[in-house]
């Protein structure tokens, strides 16, 4: 292949030339004819050369020139909810990516995926080749059932809809429950793409201030009455992206407010497996009346195996189902289900988590302690999960400090990003996983 691209580089070989035939370039190269063949179907499948039945392969045409570099993060896009994502997914690996809201591959049970992967290899032919049941895997939703057993929540798996990701989770939810000017709640601040997600869907979004203890609950009683919101959208368990953890009272107060004014919850649990010990979780104090559990394994396991998930009473999860065949023609891959349902089950996760959790209680500790020696002070100390957010001194607008480290090829996440009422100019939410020192000397420079 080599030889072959050497060739094509350096004009030797030029569009609709024949090419040696398999025995005589087996015989200039000194390997065998299946080696030529593999070569040569190899350099076909890319479309640098094409095979005419008969007569042999050909060179193709001109290949396009390759970019030097991919599309990168971009220095002037607008502080927007897509800023943090967009520069985090296209940093290459020259980028660091404290901003980014995902663990380094290297904190993550990559031993564990492999052997799952290993074992993937032997599975039927089906489970490789087929689409996915609309629900998705049984033996999948039975084990997170089990698992959701132990909150207190008896649901069956007919009570467990797959989907492709979290985020298409939140997609379907709203595709199914809102038209188009209805009006959802976030917390203010909340997860940036919970706005993106509700823009797509042309939903009204009203926001209420968030506190450590959970969103101020006058407040939100307030909005209730003057909006009436279809949903309210929020993660209870490790608040993304202050990492505060919702209270027993708010929470009553909430679902009582809910009650009252027949408003659906959609809850994100994505960080739960975080805590060191569960604190009160909604869907489990509702009963899933009117509280919908979102969530999915990009935090704890994996982020390239996509696979999300939906709890929510039987009559939902039917139109959900009905929804995702439309859209997605089945439920999430069945591979990806798969590795998901064997990593899970696989002994050693347990101890991955309780590890992951000793590991970031420390560096929260490191990572706080270097941002206080730089003038930022935490909102609030996190019980658990991988973010610290933080003012910065001075009143220091966190987008100029962002867009300056970007220029440092550091990615950060300033707190407007996150706010519908642009409250947290002077905020920054920090990934502690994500932090080398490098970041710190970019941080100290940028906030002079």
């Amino acid at each position: 292949m080599a030889a072959i691209r050497q060739r094509l580089a350096s004009r030797a070989l030029t569009a609709g030339e024949k090419l040696p035939s398999i025995r005589q370039f087996a015989r200039d190269m000194q390997v065998s004819p299946s080696t030529v063949v593999e070569a040569y179907d190899r350099l076909a499948a890319e479309g640098l050369i094409r095979s005419r039945p008969g007569s042999g392969f050909y060179v193709a045409g001109t290949p396009p020139a390759a970019a030097l570099t991919d599309a990168g993060p971009k220095l002037d896009r607008a502080i927007d909810p897509f800023w943090v994502s967009r520069q985090s997914l296209d940093a290459g690996p020259e980028m660091l990516r404290p901003g980014c809201g995902w663990l380094p591959p290297d904190w993550m049970p990559g031993a564990a995926i492999r052997r799952a992967t290993r074992a993937l290899a032997r599975a039927d032919d089906a489970l490789l080749a087929e689409y996915g049941a609309t629900r998705g895997s049984l033996a999948l939703r039975r084990l997170l059932a089990r698992q959701f057993a132990g909150e207190g929540l008896d649901i069956g798996p007919d009570q467990l809809l797959l989907t492709g990701s979290g985020t298409q989770a939140i997609d379907l939810l709203c595709r199914l429950l809102l038209n188009p000017g209805d009006t959802v709640l976030v917390d203010d601040p909340c997860y940036f793409n919970f706005q993106a997600v509700l823009r797509a869907n042309r939903a009204r979004i009203v926001s209420v201030p968030y506190t450590p203890t959970g969103p101020d609950v006058a407040l939100f009683v307030d909005a209730l009455a003057a909006h009436r919101p279809r949903l309210y959208l929020t993660n209870a368990a490790l608040h993304n992206p202050t990492g505060a953890t919702l209270s027993p009272q708010t929470a009553h107060r909430i679902l009582t407010a809910a009650a009252a004014h027949d408003l659906t919850i959609v809850e994100d649990e994505i960080f739960a497996d975080f805590e060191p010990e569960p604190s009160p979780r909604l869907a489990a104090l509702d009963g899933l009346v009117r509280v919908i559990r979102i969530g999915s394994f990009s935090k704890t396991l994996s982020a390239s195996i996509r696979c999300g998930y939906v709890l929510a009473a039987p009559e939902l999860i039917e139109g959900l189902a009905d929804l995702q065949v439309a859209t997605n023609f089945g439920g999430p891959s069945p591979v990806a289900a798969e590795l998901v349902l064997r990593t899970l089950g696989d002994g050693s996760y347990r101890k991955h988590l309780a590890s992951l959790r000793g590991r970031l209680a420390k560096r929260r500790r490191e990572v706080l302690g270097q941002l206080e020696g730089l003038g930022a002070q935490a909102w609030t100390l996190p019980r658990g999960g991988f973010y610290l957010w933080c003012r910065l001194p001075d009143g220091r607008a966190a987008a100029e400090v962002a867009k300056a480290a970007l220029r440092e090829k550091v990615v950060l996440a300033p707190g407007n990003a996150f706010s519908v009422a642009q409250s947290a100019g002077d905020l920054m939410r920090f990934n502690v996983a994500q932090m080398p020192p490098e970041v710190f000397r970019v941080l100290r420079a940028s906030l002079r």
